[in-house]
């Protein structure tokens, strides 16, 4: 018997989201080590970015557009590149290790990959209608 491929029926059924969700969750652990005053700074923005990518994500999976789901995709695609610059402005000043870095821009990559994906994807529908 075959295996076909699972329905996606929820946002939680993308792989971009839920590797998107993983790049949060070690986002929020690392941040928990940065010094208490960047929790206003630094720990809010990376936070704030890792949220955006994965609700980005939801949200354009609800849409009914293919236009609409490019433009949300391409935000969390944005906001995962501001994660990737804070990731190393963090490792710069010594905020993170090399370990710790390596691990979460490692999950960056993944998520971009997936992501542009996924916008290819949706861009290949509005043309195909």
């Amino acid at each position: 018997m075959e295996n076909k491929p699972k329905k996606i029926k929820s946002f939680t059924d993308l792989s971009t989201w839920r590797e998107g969700h993983k790049l949060a969750l070690e986002i929020y652990r690392v941040t928990k080590n940065f010094p208490r005053d960047e929790l206003f700074g630094l720990t809010a923005q990376l936070r704030r970015a890792a949220v955006s990518v994965t609700s980005n994500i939801a949200e354009g999976f609800s849409r009914t557009s293919w236009r609409e789901k490019v433009q949300f995709y391409s935000t969390a695609l944005g906001s995962l590149t501001e994660i990737q610059n804070q990731l190393l402005l963090a490792r710069d000043v010594g905020y993170l290790s090399k370990t710790s870095f390596d691990a979460v821009a490692r999950q960056t990559i993944i998520v971009n990959k997936l992501a542009s994906g996924l916008i290819r994807k949706s861009k290949s529908m509005i043309q195909n209608s």
